[in-house]
């Protein structure tokens, strides 16, 4: 049994907390300790990392690295049979109304092209803890309070604890086997799924877990992803625990419910892409506006575009661009991630040039080709 209390106590504390967490709320450039009870810092510009020590009033401290953090101290402790007694934790999304930045979450699962993340811990011994991933989906777009549903894949279990709920059987996930537990805490519902040894690292596909959840009757199309987390959850001991690496990323795209009346879409994202230039001697900035040309809502969006030879983009804004070789891959910020049918949403960056200047000649949005406006 576990968990209990951070759902139901969390409930009234962390309502009330989450102003908190905000309010300490930073940007780690540099390592970052965290001491306060519902203390948090950004990482990357990206990730929310927690100290969410919402079990016990001994003291907890947590250091926020670049790519994740360590336990530094935890004296808190709470009997076996019982909840643990915090949940430290880097994650992407919303929680309790701390969302990180440019987060296209909450997405409804129906819109979900794809759904990546890799994780790496390190443990230690002599302490009863779990390495939990945690991925919490609700019918609505909550950015607060607690989820309907908590996905959680125990990666790691040290000492007599269990999930919530009983076994219901084992699946092959991640190139894995997974004991499958399911149960309910009295304030959400929650399905674990468990490793049966210490996984240290792991890339893999969050929506085959949320995809597998649903084919368990559990959650529809409809319901939306509103984070994903990944800490541990401490009974006692744990100083030196750490998430060495924490990376996630969910694309949009996928197809919306159709209603029973209304023939489903035709598949892919129907758009134009304008893209306006102005380049120098070794720079240039260029504008870039997409429009949803299709009938049907796009809820998070990715643009994909080669640019030519000695184009390098070095900053952006109003979208998180990257660059690998001459691949751009353009992806939505909090306020412009929905895009109603005529809709449009703009982005810009600057970049580095070597040579003589060419604008990029084709685009995909959401893996579908763009037509030039």
């Amino acid at each position: 049994m576990k968990r209990q209390l951070r759902a139901l106590a969390a409930a009234g504390l962390l309502v009330a907390s989450s102003l908190v967490a905000v309010a300490l709320g930073g940007s780690a450039s540099a390592d970052t300790q965290i001491c306060e009870q519902y203390g948090s810092t950004v990482i990357q510009g990206r990730y929310v990392v927690q100290n969410n020590r919402w079990g016990t009033t001994a003291q907890q401290c947590i250091n926020a690295t670049n790519n994740g953090f360590e336990i530094t101290t935890l004296n808190g402790s709470s009997p076996t049979n019982g909840a643990p007694t915090a949940y430290p934790s880097v994650f992407f999304g919303c929680h309790y109304t701390n969302c990180s930045p440019g987060t296209n979450l909450p997405i409804q699962v129906s819109q979900i092209s794809s759904a990546t993340s890799s994780i790496s811990y390190r443990y230690v011994s002599g302490a009863i803890y779990n390495a939990s991933y945690d991925i919490w989906l609700d019918p609505s777009p909550k950015r607060d309070g607690v989820n309907q549903m908590e996905i959680m894949i125990w990666l790691n279990r040290q000492g007599p604890i269990q999930p919530i709920g009983s076994v219901v059987g084992t699946t092959n996930l991640a190139g894995r086997t997974w004991e499958v537990w399911r149960g309910s805490n009295g304030s959400n519902n929650v399905i674990s799924y468990v490793a049966s040894s210490a996984i240290s690292s792991l890339n893999f596909s969050v929506l085959d877990f949320i995809n597998d959840t649903r084919n368990r009757g559990a959650i529809t199309n409809s319901w939306y992803l509103t984070s994903i987390q990944a800490g541990f959850e401490p009974w006692q001991g744990g100083a030196g625990l750490a998430v060495t690496s924490f990376s996630a990323n969910v694309n949009g795209g996928g197809q919306p419910p159709t209603n029973p009346t209304t023939p489903p879409p035709s598949g892919g994202a129907s758009c134009a892409v304008k893209y306006t230039a102005n380049s120098w001697n070794n720079g240039f900035t260029a504008d870039v506006q997409i429009t949803n040309t299709g009938s049907s809502a796009i809820n998070g969006w990715t643009l994909n575009y080669s640019l030519p030879g000695g184009q390098q983009v070095t900053n952006a804004w109003n979208a998180t661009v990257s660059q690998s070789g001459s691949t751009v891959t353009a992806r939505n910020v909090g306020h412009n991630g929905s895009l109603a049918p005529g809709g449009t949403a703009s982005f810009g960056y600057q970049g580095t040039l070597s040579g003589s200047y060419s604008s990029p000649s084709s685009f995909s949005l959401n893996g579908a080709t763009c037509s030039r406006s």
